[in-house]
């Protein structure tokens, strides 16, 4: 079949005088008002196409009481008709007309007519736009309201449609969240539309029929704000989200009402306002929460994780059942006996229970959802619940039938054997729904058949098993897929079994069976009687929880394994540094060509097996140097011109960013085939040393022949090209600076001509002495030297030429020639002229502005004199990791590339908020405390980069280094900028993408011949103008232009515009601009730098009666009128912020956005140029399958670039890393389960646009919005996939403070995951298998850490249980209860120092780095205290995801993205970690404490390290991490100062408007908030949770030498006479203090004086009396103290009742009290740590360790011994 090539872009026609009022409305990307514009755009046919169809209004009856106008197209007939706003209208008409412009482009083949709009194109964006609206249809029976079948060719009909949707979508505002409504609304309005397309008559009026709203924006008043009301109302009704989810209806609730056809009988059309849908109070008919009610409990776990719950606890009940018997080693060989076979069958019993416990929590959890209209469901629930009590009777029942029996015949008679038969078909009959799952797993298509399938006989079969629900359905995945996954967890689980069995179960038999049999002696007053089990109880909690959690290890070591393998596949850190890069470097052209560069031939098969299968062989030879693609690449190839146009413009970024200096530009570039050169000029970083390495070789040979000496250097491709260019830029260059037309210049031209002669006759080694050739060398270097340095003597470059000519004529030949044979050619004739010497008159240098001849003479000078490998250029790290990562990528296995003209449009999403844009000259050189500036710290850091922005800037034509603060002050400021998380480093790097397509653009329609003369071209104009010494020409090198831009014809910037739009969402643009905010003055800089960004943002306007009117307004810079310029401004029903702000402003930006792909990029991330060339390729990933279904979100690999500012940064960066590499990785493939965690993920747009967006946004349940859309994408069938061959930076937070707010705001946001409708449909709607995987990898991960936590606390109350009880004394001698708890233990301790988190890190690093650097960075980072930071942040993460949970409280906690350098007061960290820490590990260490004083076990020193070291080890890091990381933490004199800080903000008593941070009072208030907040529940569990600390009161009194050893309870009775006098005490010292201590003094101290008196008395008597010990006074201290803080936690629980009451001052006042005391306890290490010499350099050694070895000199920073400059320079 003929390729159909479609014809170039014609030219515009001339402009005609009518249209100039046209040509100043403000357009966003195409002027489609005046098709007659000069705009590069219009250029292509396809765009008029398009406007040409959608002006095609014909014979439509035109909307009555407005005036049709010519220029009308559809999208203006639907707007008038329909009532939506002339903005939506102009805004949709762009985006419709650009997505079917770049439609027709990528039509394969193309159409004949590229002028008319091809019917194919609409029909296919038709479908998919509005596929989410016919599966609505289908699933709730009702007719599709798409009139139009497959054999109509209607293109306009087609187009109506998609505009109506389009229009709809767009003016939605914060419906757009709600998808299925719109699907609502837009079946209405459809079926009108079809009314008015078909002529319908009003039955009423007998006129044509009108649609039931209309008017001046109609639309937003009648359809979107009564929905908008309701919601904004139901969010008030949260109370700032204080109130239950159970109470209110967030926007899940309200779009699941329309998953059911009550929406239809009760909402009607037109929208009936008095529907129970609006009604939000309580009085009246309300509609209650939809589809799932979201209660606050830990139960949510057991719920929507029932399947995995279930088979941990049956596992542990056999493997118990099985263990017991243990007289055989193995199970196989305990499960002979028939007994214990009978007692496995009572797991059955278990799962009926389980079961029966999991149908009593649905009903007890969702009863609110039953009601009149949902009668079915309650049926259903109260069924389960019935039939599941059912089933518990008959398997107890039918069980105890074989026991009795069994005991009745005395042995397994056939009559017993019988019961047990009957019994496994009463089990089979149980097992019959698990059993059709299973079959329906092992045929997964058949199993999405059903789901899918909108049958009503399915719905009855399925009824029992789950809720009709709209998402959920047809989630299975392919057979192979499901094999991978499944084969994953099989092995899992077999290890984790194996291991639990053998290692955790069986060692504890023996020792429970000693502990049940053996009499015990209690040593205090034992409630329980004799029975033991309590302490067997005690003894088994921590080894319970720890096989609970241990699959999370389990996971994480196979997923490592996994992930390594699967990157080995993929081919990643193949190249990993500058040697590896040598070795493939000449085959980049030929890979670059392959990869980024399209296929000429247009109709290529490409997903066929035999298109695959070559493409394999080809990348295979391309991966290894086979075969042809890698002949070696000659200067005249068009392919290696294209490399070199790409290469060097990487290098041009990097130059522009700074990471590589002027001369590694040099070293880098590949230059252009200038001089006659006739090989590929490599760039000198690849050519150094091959020169010498020649020579040593010609030396060796001497006699070889020219063959074999030929054979020897061409085995190096390097080496040969040097040889070859240095042999023909000798000659050049000789030629050139000896004049022409002189005896000279003929000598030299002959003189090379007898070398060419004996070169083809292959006899160079026997006409030369190759002894020679290092003479001929050093004197050439010398010459070369001459010629570079800046003051030319021309004299000496005469006489080194003399020198040389010398050598080349006496010494040189083997056959010495006399003066006649010289004359023929290598001497003068006669006399020379001028009666001189040879050369004295002939030479004459280049002048000073011939730039290519001083730069080839230094590349010449480089190839000549370099001896070493130059494996450290260049130097920058950053530079090398990102020419190594892009060089590798080229080697993977990536999409073909389109044109850019046949590629698909995306766009990029930033949202925006108050963060920094730009740093302005206070910020950068305001000092800290310390005298440290930003911009100092940012020198030093950044030494290297800031050396080349100092050189950039001289070549820019800086002076001196005063100029930075004046004339190159922008300048500054970006570079500063550009190394923070600022708005400008954002926008930069996105950028690129535009950058890179322009480029690509070129490249795709460039001729040959314009690329090898642009090439050429570039280079003398990048040149021109420079001094000859200088590096590079002193030309500013433009940041938003590259250099081939100069070579663009014009096309480029449409096509690129086109395909490319990036838009930020600044929210509160409009106000920074009121309110003269520097801010606005920096985003307008960057809208003025940046051609293709705009600006979205909300505009409050007060109307009329002071009334606000809230607007979506895009804004850009208009380069001609040079100003901004508006260009849409749509009308919002209401204030945009209802739900979680970063997904509202996301959302309300979204109908600005254009193309067919959307990314999501952060504020705090970077791109880089050469991944932006590999983004089309990307974007062809949305035409593959992976499985069973195409993707709709692709996951992009993440590069986290703050490692380099701390340690701390560092290992949050590593952990980070292997997260968004090796942990995607595996998610995405074997797992089949990556979701959406925040990073730069490609969205399909339409797909999603259509679905709800791309994150959720209800208050506080979406915290972590970007995950919702993972979630809801699965949900909805689609597929996450991951690439690693392109990445995108990202900035991570840098000080512990900002970490762990970090940490905490994710902990906060999983644990109100737990309780959300997504989390449980996935747990219930994911086959087994996947489910496992989605458990770990999201809500499991965080509830094993607080598991982690939970089991050093079980553990450490147990033992101090074992040991105040006494238990412990009378076991002592069972030595293998401690084996068995320590070596359960030992595993806890491996996931507490965060080694399951780093294995992860260690694969990772030796796939890309190598093992060695793996390791070593492993053990640097232990070094460097990575393990208690990695403990403090599992503390973090466990006290906020559990509080989440138990009483909610969660909140958006912005971390800043600031340096830190700055010393954090002692105050701040109390404040921050007092609750989540300090407060824990005083406890543990309390518990610690009294277990050493008097457990038995203790008393053996190796035993009590061995059972508590990894405790102790948690404590330390949880009280000492602060301080370790916290810069100048342990400087004495800071300590001291923190101190008294600490004491003022303790005893400030501050008014109402006191802060937290100014008064201890407020932040103890605060600290309280969740507990207002939290239900009945969450209030009991915290009650009984603070009952522990009582329990130190009783188990110490006993020991006390006052009680005598009475075992009586009278004794803890009495000892609250102690708790009584001690608060007695304190209320009366304080009373005194209040009244008399300020006025009457000496009333004060006579009442201390009594009460010490009286204290005196009482202990005289009590030593006298009893038998009281002064020891005891302390122990007392060690019981009484925590008896108190219980006190004070429930007297916070029960705050609405006591703050009325006299008690209260006093809770506050004691509180206070025990706040000083943690707080001294807390200091007293850190104090005693500053006053030690030594440590504060140590502390900063560990916590800038990584910047110490890349020359970041801390000490003279925190010191402020900085260079001394004037006042406000910190210049180095």
């Amino acid at each position: 079949m003929a390729v159909r090539q479609r014809p170039p872009p014609s030219a515009p026609p001339h402009r005609s005088p009518d249209h100039r009022q046209f040509d100043q409305t403000a357009y966003n990307i195409i002027p489609i008002h005046n098709l007659l514009a000069d705009h590069p755009s219009l250029r292509f046919p396809e765009v008029r196409a398009a406007v040409a169809a959608i002006r095609a209004v014909g014979d439509l009856r035109r909307p009555p009481f407005v005036p049709w106008q010519p220029h009308y197209d559809l999208l203006d007939w639907l707007g008038l008709f329909f009532g939506f706003q002339a903005a939506n209208v102009a805004n949709q008409r762009e985006h419709l007309v650009l997505h079917l412009a770049n439609a027709q482009m990528r039509l394969q083949p193309p159409p004949d007519d590229v002028d008319t709009l091809d019917l194919t194109v609409v029909r296919r964006f038709r479908r998919k736009l509005l596929n989410n609206y016919t599966h609505w249809c289908s699933f709730l029976g009702r007719k599709s309201n798409i009139w139009i079948s497959d054999s109509q060719r209607d293109n306009r009909r087609e187009l109506l449609y998609v505009a109506l949707y389009l229009l709809i979508w767009g003016e939605s505002a914060n419906l757009r969240f709600i998808p299925e409504c719109i699907c609502y609304i837009f079946h209405h309005m459809a079926m009108e539309m079809n009314k008015i397309l078909e002529d319908y008559i009003d039955e009423n009026t007998g006129r044509p029929i009108l649609p039931s709203i209309s008017g001046e924006n109609a639309f937003l008043d009648r359809i979107v704000r009564p929905i908008y009301a309701t919601v904004k109302t139901e969010v008030e009704n949260s109370s700032n989200g204080t109130a239950p989810h159970s109470k209110w209806r967030n926007y899940d609730d309200i779009n699941e009402y329309f998953w059911s056809r009550r929406c239809f009988d009760r909402l009607k059309w037109p929208i009936d306002i008095g529907s129970n849908f609006f009604v939000t109070t309580s009085k009246g008919k309300k509609v209650g929460k939809t589809g799932f009610v979201e209660q606050r409990s830990f139960l949510n776990l057991f719920r929507s994780f029932d399947k995995l719950w279930i088979m941990l606890i049956l596992f542990l009940q056999a493997a118990i059942i099985v263990s017991w018997k243990d007289e055989n080693d193995y199970p196989w060989q305990a499960l002979g006996d028939k007994d214990i076979q009978v007692k496995v069958l009572s797991v059955f019993i278990t799962w009926s229970a389980l079961r029966f416990v999991k149908s009593l929590l649905d009903a007890g959890m969702q009863y609110t959802l039953v009601s009149r209209e949902t009668l079915w469901l309650g049926l259903r629930m109260v069924l389960k619940v019935v039939i599941s009590a059912i089933w518990i009777i008959i398997f107890v029942v039918y069980y105890a039938k074989i026991w009795s029996q069994k005991n009745h015949d005395r042995r397994w008679s056939d009559a017993a054997n019988r019961r047990i038969v009957t019994f496994l078909e009463v089990t089979f009959v149980f097992l019959i729904p698990e059993i059709l799952a299973l079959s329906l797993f092992i045929v997964p298509w058949i199993h999405n058949f059903l789901e899918n399938t909108n049958w009503r006989i399915f719905y009855v079969v399925t009824w029992w098993f789950q809720s009709r629900s709209f998402v959920g359905r047809g989630l299975r995945e392919g057979l192979l897929d499901n094999i991978k996954y499944s084969s994953f967890w099989i092995a899992v689980l077999a290890t984790k079994f194996c291991f639990s069995y053998f290692l955790q179960i069986k060692p504890m038999i023996r020792p429970t069976k000693d502990l049940l049999d053996q009499p015990l002696t209690y040593e205090w007053h034992e409630f329980f009687g004799n029975s033991n089990r309590f302490a067997v109880g005690i003894l088994w909690a921590p080894v319970v929880l720890i096989y609970l959690m241990d699959l999370q290890i389990w996971y994480s070591i196979y997923s490592s394994i996994v992930g390594m393998c699967v990157g080995l596949f993929n081919h990643l850190g193949e190249i990993r540094n500058m040697q590896q890069l040598r070795l493939r470097f000449q085959f980049f052209a030929s890979a670059m060509q392959f990869n980024l560069m399209p296929e000429e031939q247009l109709l290529n098969q490409r997903g066929t097996i035999v298109s695959k299968f070559k493409d394999a062989i080809h990348r295979l030879k391309l991966r290894y140097g086979f075969g042809r693609p890698f002949k070696k690449q000659e200067s005249n190839q068009v392919e290696a011109h294209k490399f070199a146009l790409v290469w060097n413009e990487i290098i041009l970024t990097f130059r522009e960013e700074d990471i590589v200096s002027d001369r590694e530009v040099e070293l880098l570039e590949l230059p252009p085939n200038t001089w006659n050169v006739r090989v590929v000029r490599w760039p000198c970083l690849l050519l150094c040393n091959e020169l010498l390495l020649a020579l040593s070789q010609a030396k060796e040979f001497v006699d070889a022949p020219d063959k074999w000496l030929w054979y020897k250097i061409a085995k190096n491709e390097y080496r040969r090209c040097a040889v070859i260019e240095a042999y023909d830029s000798i000659k050049h260059l000789l030629l050139t600076i000896v004049k022409l037309n002189t005896p000279e210049h003929s000598i030299i031209s002959t003189f090379f001509q007898e070398i060419d002669n004996s070169i083809n006759i292959e006899k160079f080694t026997k006409t030369f002495n190759m002894l020679m050739l290092p003479k001929i060398h050093s004197q050439l270097i010398a010459l070369v030297d001459r010629l570079i340095k800046p003051e030319k003597n021309v004299n000496k470059v005469v006489n080194t030429l003399q020198a040389l000519y010398e050598v080349a004529t006496r010494d040189f030949f083997k056959d010495k020639r006399n003066m006649d044979q010289l004359k023929e050619g290598l001497a003068p004739q006669g006399p020379v002229a001028g009666g001189g010497l040879l050369f004295e008159n002939a030479v004459e240098l280049p002048g000073s502005n011939s730039d290519t001849f001083y730069r080839q003479t230094r590349r010449l000078h480089t190839i000549l004199t370099s001896r070493d490998a130059m494996n450290n250029v260049p130097a920058n790290l950053e530079a090398r990791r990102r020419i190594a990562f892009f060089s590798n990528s080229l080697f993977m296995n990536m999409p073909h590339a389109p044109q850019v003209e046949k590629m698909m449009a995306f766009s990029v999403l930033t949202p925006y908020y108050n963060e920094e844009v730009v740093y302005n000259k206070e910020q950068l050189r305001t000092e800290n405390e310390d005298g440290v500036s930003v911009l100092y710290y940012l020198q030093t850091i950044y030494a290297d980069e800031w050396k080349n922005f100092l050189e950039r800037m001289k070549r820019e034509g800086m002076k001196s280094d005063d100029e930075l603060w004046t004339g190159k002050l922008r300048e500054l400021r970006l570079w500063a900028s550009y190394r923070g998380q600022t708005l400008a480093r954002t926008v930069r790097g996105m950028m690129y993408y535009y950058r890179a397509l322009k480029m690509l653009a070129f490249l795709d329609s460039a001729a040959e011949v314009d690329i090898r003369d642009g090439s050429m071209e570039l280079m003398s104009m990048r040149r021109g103008g420079g001094d000859g010494g200088g590096a590079m020409a002193a030309q500013a090198v433009s940041r938003t232009n590259s250099t081939v831009s100069n070579l663009f014809k014009g096309h480029e910037y449409g096509t690129a515009l086109m395909k490319y739009t990036y838009v930020v969402a600044c929210q509160i643009y409009g106000t920074q601009k009121e309110k003269k905010d520097p801010h606005a003055d920096e985003i307008l800089y960057l809208m003025k730098n940046n051609e293709a960004l705009r600006v979205a943002y909300v505009d409050e306007v007060v109307v009329r009666g002071g009334v606000p009117g809230y607007y979506s307004v895009l804004v850009k810079y208009d380069q001609e009128l040079e100003k901004e310029v508006e260009i849409y401004r749509v009308k919002l029903p209401g204030p945009l912020k209802l739900g979680e702000g970063k997904p509202e402003n996301q959302n309300h930006a979204m109908i600005f956005t254009r193309g067919d792909a959307v990314q999501t990029i952060d504020m705090n991330q970077d791109n880089y140029f050469e991944e932006a060339l590999k983004m089309r390729n990307l974007l062809e990933e949305y035409r593959s399958y992976y499985g069973i279904r195409k993707p709709t979100i692709l996951g992009v690999r993440e590069n986290i670039f703050t490692g380099s500012v701390s340690s701390l940064a560092w290992f949050m960066s590593a952990q980070e890393t292997s997260f968004v590499t090796l942990g995607q990785r595996v998610l995405a493939n074997p797992l089949k389960i990556r979701l959406h965690y925040g990073h730069p993920d490609v969205f399909d747009r339409f797909w999603f646009l259509t679905r709800g967006g791309i994150s959720k946004a209800s208050r506080l349940i979406n915290l972590s919005e970007d995950i919702f859309a993972g979630f809801n994408c699965t949900l909805r069938g689609g597929n996450v996939t991951h690439h690693e061959y392109i990445q995108v930076g990202k900035g991570r937070d840098v000080g512990l403070n900002q970490v762990s707010m970090f940490e905490a705001k994710v902990a906060s946001g999983n644990g109100e995951q737990v309780l959300s409708r997504d989390v449980y449909r996935l747990g219930h709607r994911l086959d087994f298998f996947r489910m496992l995987s989605f458990y770990y990898t999201t809500v499991g991960f965080f509830f094993n850490t607080l598991m982690i936590s939970l089991t050093v606390y079980a553990f450490l109350w147990g033992r101090l249980y074992l040991a105040l009880s006494g238990v412990e004394t009378s076991v002592a001698e069972n030595v293998k209860t401690n084996r068995a708890l320590g070596t359960i233990l030992n595993q806890q301790f491996i996931v507490q120092l965060g080694l399951f988190t780093a294995l992860p890190m260690i694969v990772e690093n030796s796939l890309e780095l190598g093992f060695l650097s793996a390791i070593w960075d492993f053990i640097t980072m232990q070094l460097q205290l990575s393990s208690v930071f990695f403990t403090f942040s599992l503390g973090t993460r466990a006290h906020y995801f559990g509080r989440t949970i138990l009483h909610g409280g969660a909140k958006y906690r912005a971390t800043g993205r600031g340096f830190v350098v700055e010393h954090k007061k002692f105050a701040d960290n109390y404040r921050l970690y007092a609750r989540s820490h300090f407060v824990k590990a005083i406890e543990l260490g309390l518990i610690l404490t009294i277990y050493a004083g008097y457990s038995q076990a203790a008393k053996g020193t190796f035993t009590y390290i061995a059972l508590t070291i990894s405790s102790w080890f948690l404590v330390f890091s949880w009280i000492m991490a602060p301080f370790v990381f916290n810069p100048s933490g342990f400087d004495w004199l800071k300590t001291v100062y923190d101190f008294d800080d600490f004491m003022d903000w303790i005893w400030f008593r501050g008014g109402v408007f006191a802060k937290s941070e100014e008064s201890w009072e407020t932040w103890w208030y605060e600290e309280q908030d969740h507990l207002r907040t939290t239900g009945l529940f969450g209030k009991l569990f915290e009650v009984i949770l603070d009952l522990r600390f009582f329990f130190f009161q009783y188990g110490i009194v006993y020991q006390l030498g006052i009680a005598a050893g009475s075992k009586s309870i009278a004794v803890y009775l009495l000892s609250w006479i102690y708790v009584a006098v001690a608060l007695g005490i304190y209320s009366i010292l304080a009373y005194a203090r209040d009244k008399y201590a300020a006025r009457e003094h000496i009333y004060y101290r006579l009442i201390q004086f009594l009460v010490i008196i009286l204290g005196s008395l009482i202990i005289t008597g009590l030593r006298w009396f009893t038998h009281f010990e002064f020891l005891d006074l302390l122990t007392s201290l060690l019981a009484f103290i925590p008896t108190g803080w219980g006190f004070l936690l429930i007297a916070q629980v029960f705050r609405p009742v006591l703050q009325k009451s006299w008690i209260w001052d006093t809770v506050v006042s004691v509180a206070r009290m025990y706040d000083i005391m943690f707080g001294v306890i807390i200091m007293t290490p850190v104090a005693f740590l500053s006053w030690m010499p030594g440590f504060q350099s140590m502390q900063t050694r560990i916590l800038f360790n990584d910047a110490f070895s890349r020359g970041l000199q801390i000490f003279k920073i925190l010191a402020g011994k900085k260079s001394k400059v004037q006042t406000g320079m910190m210049l180095d």
